[in-house]
C-alpha cells in the first residue's frame, strides 16, 4: 500500500455527540459494563479503554455486548493490539502516536482512527492519510494551547482532541476554542475509583465535567 493511497476512516462523525471522551484503564473485566453505565448514567456515551491492562480487550467486548455506549480502544502502537481491539468489538482506535501499521489496519478495516500528534510533520503525514481530526498529545506537557494556536494557522482544517493534563479545573479554556473537536481524559473515571467500586463517584464526576463543558459553550456564545 502506497504512501498515497492510505485512507482511513477519520472519527470525526463520533464526536459531535461525545464533546468528552473518557480515557478508562481496566483491571478487571467484571468492572468494565458498570464503568460504561456509571459514565452513561453521568450523560458520557463513550470511552476510550486503554490497552495498558490484560483486561482490555474482554472489557471491550463486555462493553460492546452491553450497549449504550460507543466503545474504543486507546493506546494502540502496533498492527496485532489494533486487530484484537477491532476483534473484540472496538468502535474507534485511539494511538499516542502516529502509527502507519496501525492506521493500515483501520483503513484496511474501516475503524476510525484518533491518532496522537505532537509536531507539524506528524499533522502533515495524517492529512496524507485522510485524517483531519487528531489527538494531541499530552496535551498540557506539549505546550497546551499555545501550541494548538499556532498549529491553527498552517492548518485550519485540522481539528484536535486534547488529552493530557486536562480536568475540571482548567477544562474551559479547551472547551472553548474553535480548534477543539472533542476533550480527553481519565479525571471523571479514575482506576482508583474504578477498581473502589466508586460506581456513583463516576457518574457524578462524568455530571461535573459534562456540566463544566456545557457551560464554558454557552459563555462562548454569549
Amino acid at each position: 500500500m502506497t504512501e498515497n493511497k492510505l485512507q482511513v476512516p477519520d472519527i470525526a462523525p463520533l464526536l459531535p455527540e461525545n464533546p468528552l471522551v473518557p480515557v478508562v484503564v481496566i483491571d478487571d473485566a467484571k468492572d468494565a459494563v458498570p464503568t460504561a453505565q456509571a459514565l452513561a448514567a453521568g450523560g458520557i456515551t463513550c470511552a476510550e479503554v486503554t490497552f495498558r491492562t490484560a483486561a482490555a480487550p474482554e472489557a471491550i467486548r463486555l462493553i460492546a455486548e452491553a450497549g449504550g455506549t460507543t466503545v474504543g480502544a486507546g493506546t494502540i502502537i502496533n498492527a496485532e493490539q489494533a486487530n484484537a481491539a477491532i476483534d473484540a468489538g472496538a468502535k474507534f482506535l485511539v494511538s499516542p502516536g502516529l502509527s502507519r501499521e496501525v492506521a493500515e489496519v483501520a483503513a484496511e478495516r474501516g475503524v476510525p482512527l484518533l491518532p496522537g500528534v505532537a509536531t507539524p510533520s506528524e499533522i502533515v503525514t495524517a492529512l496524507s492519510w485522510g485524517l483531519t481530526t487528531l489527538k494531541f498529545f499530552p496535551a498540557e506537557a506539549m505546550g497546551g494551547l499555545p501550541v494548538l494556536k499556532a498549529f491553527a494557522g498552517p492548518f485550519g482544517q485540522v481539528k484536535f482532541v486534547p488529552t493530557g493534563g486536562i480536568g475540571l479545573k482548567n477544562l474551559a479554556p479547551w472547551a472553548q476554542a474553535p480548534f477543539i473537536s472533542s476533550i480527553g481524559g481519565s479525571w471523571m473515571v479514575t482506576k482508583a475509583m474504578i477498581n473502589a467500586g466508586d460506581f456513583e463517584g463516576i457518574t457524578k464526576a462524568s455530571q461535573e465535567a459534562l456540566a463544566a463543558y456545557q457551560a464554558a459553550r454557552e459563555e462562548l456564545n454569549k
